[in-house]
């Protein structure tokens, strides 16, 4: 039983048919509530713990992977309900081809399989919430098999008039992102296509030039689950302004409805915060800009009475 998180124990009783309704209607009601205030528009996951859970539920290394997986789901219906336009994965990392190939062909398999059970029929959850889904990273490490599948992914979700995106990093690190910035610029350069290169190249294009493109909203949330406090080279230039940050112990298995929702209504919070003080600073300024008017005005002539005239 100590094996077993609080919030790992809280999933299992809402498994319950009966109690399962009860949980529905609540997680809907929760929900509605949460889309009246400030949504983040840009979550970023590092979906840490699938080797540790399966390590203490005594599971193959696989199932503790497809239950990371089945968590993904669960945090993904959650992020696009509330109204959140991105929600980038980290899938894996360039780091994580120095693990053995069995465990690597394991990531690959998964993902893969899981991808398209995600966009592949009509009524798949990609499908019906009108999800975009992008494969970002360096794709030519990526063995033609599964390269080829995902590719057909994104062509299967491409058309999505929709803007929610899934951003799955495969096989991501932030260095390798921004050396890719760096290397688009230079072949424009090279190749004539930036005319003013002191002036032009700037923090915008290098932002423009990574893997996501111009079009992904400014990071505001970025969780990453079981207990370690390190960024392991995840959207380090994205995270670097305007970004929350939040580490939590919970394995990524267990971190399904209670753990994203309880993270995203603390960044409301503190978000309504920051609108609230920017708005009574904005109000105080207006103040001081009518009073600093008022005190230019010339001064008003003399009063004088009416019986005084003559």
């Amino acid at each position: 039983m100590s094996s077993i998180s609080f919030s790992g124990l809280l999933n299992s009783v809402f498994s319950f048919p009966i109690l399962g309704y009860g949980a529905s209607f609540l997680k809907d009601s929760v929900i509605s509530v949460m889309r009246t205030g400030p949504v983040p528009k840009h979550v970023a996951l590092i979906m840490d713990g699938n080797r540790t859970y399966a390590q203490r539920m005594n599971l193959p290394l696989r199932d503790g992977h497809n239950a990371g997986a089945e968590s993904l789901v669960s945090v993904l219906d959650v992020c696009f309900r509330l109204g959140v336009h991105h929600v980038t994965i980290y899938a894996f990392s360039i780091e994580n081809f120095n693990r053995s190939q069995e465990e690597i062909d394991t990531l690959f398999e998964i993902l893969r399989d899981k991808l398209e059970l995600l966009s592949l029929e009509s009524s798949s959850f990609a499908q019906l919430n009108k999800i975009k889904i992008k494969i970002i990273g360096d794709k030519a490490l990526i063995p033609e098999d599964i390269l080829k599948d995902l590719e057909d992914v994104e062509e299967r979700t491409k058309n999505s008039t929709s803007p929610r995106v899934l951003n799955v990093c495969f096989p991501y690190t932030s260095r390798d992102e921004i050396t890719h910035s760096i290397r688009e610029i230079a072949t424009k350069a090279q190749a004539g296509e930036i005319q003013d290169i002191k002036n032009n190249i700037d923090l915008k294009l290098l932002h423009d030039s990574l893997y996501m493109g111009e079009e992904a909203p400014p990071l505001d949330l970025l969780i990453r689950t079981s207990g370690h406090t390190r960024l392991s080279d995840f959207m380090l230039w994205q995270c670097n302004e305007n970004c929350t940050i939040e580490f939590v112990k919970t394995l990524w298995p267990d971190f399904k409805f209670l753990g994203i929702t309880s993270l995203i209504l603390k960044w409301m919070y503190y978000k309504t915060l920051q609108l609230d003080d920017e708005e009574n600073d904005q109000g105080s300024t207006e103040r001081k800009i009518v009073k600093n008017i008022l005190q230019d005005l010339p001064h008003p002539p003399n009063i004088v009475s009416v019986t005084e005239r003559g």
